[in-house]
């Protein structure tokens, strides 16, 4: 009997710019209440994150945001602290206010095979996103066009799934696409602020952690790593 498709996980995310006191200030409390992510406890309470995103050629990832639709996808590349053991190719997708990320985990050859534009593995790979992923790169021509860089530094509570996290001194490889190139130039794109503080949860962001946190406190942003990071372009 063939099961059910599990319906995607729709989510919560608030994102707000930080400064250094008020970063020190959540960071302490939160060190305190909440556990660092697995990977982030591994690496000494923070790693690296360089993705590489993808847009077609009339730009309709970034042009969307822009103009504020509503619905949208972006796609990338996610690499952690310059290793390929782990390569993620992901779609995050957001409607009516929520988002929903579905990622497929590539191995160093698949990833290079992508790059070199051939992606007639993904016609091979079991997973549905794999499928839907060769339609989109075989559409809509997706291509290279920007690496984004920062550390991050995770925690998360197990009820209403909620994750937060600080991701600090956010770059762009200007020019480069290069996502295992360890010596790319880059350039950091956030002015007047030290990093983005982002929160994601399931249905609802317990009162308890909302006060922990001081949401109402902060100005809350549509940021997006993937503009702050092509905003040289334009």
């Amino acid at each position: 009997m063939k099961q059910p498709k599990a319906k995607p996980q729709y989510r919560h995310e608030l994102k707000y710019y930080l400064n250094q006191g008020d970063y020190a200030l959540l960071s302490g409390r939160l060190k305190n209440t909440m556990a660092q992510d697995e990977f982030a406890a591994k690496n000494g309470g923070e790693y690296f994150i360089r993705s590489l995103y993808f847009d077609d050629y009339d730009d309709t990832a970034l042009r969307d945001k822009l103009a504020g639709e509503d619905v949208r996808d972006k796609f990338r590349l996610r690499t952690y602290n310059m290793l390929d053991d782990v390569i993620k190719l992901e779609c995050k997708h957001k409607k009516d206010g929520f988002i929903c990320k579905r990622s497929l985990s590539l191995s160093r050859r698949e990833c290079d095979m992508l790059l070199a534009g051939d992606t007639r593995f993904l016609l091979k790979r079991p997973e549905p996103f794999a499928q839907r992923m060769f339609a989109e790169f075989a559409t809509r021509g997706l291509r290279p066009v920007v690496l984004v860089d920062y550390m991050r530094e995770a925690y998360v509570f197990p009820y209403q799934d909620v994750r937060v996290t600080f991701d600090k001194d956010i770059r762009t490889g200007y020019r480069s696409v290069d996502i295992f190139d360890p010596n790319v130039l880059t350039y950091r794109v956030v002015e007047g602020f030290d990093m983005v503080l982002e929160v994601k949860f399931n249905e609802y962001l317990p009162a308890y952690l909302r006060e922990l946190l001081q949401c109402d406190a902060h100005i809350r942003s549509a940021i997006s790593k993937y503009c702050l990071c092509r905003k040289f372009e334009l």
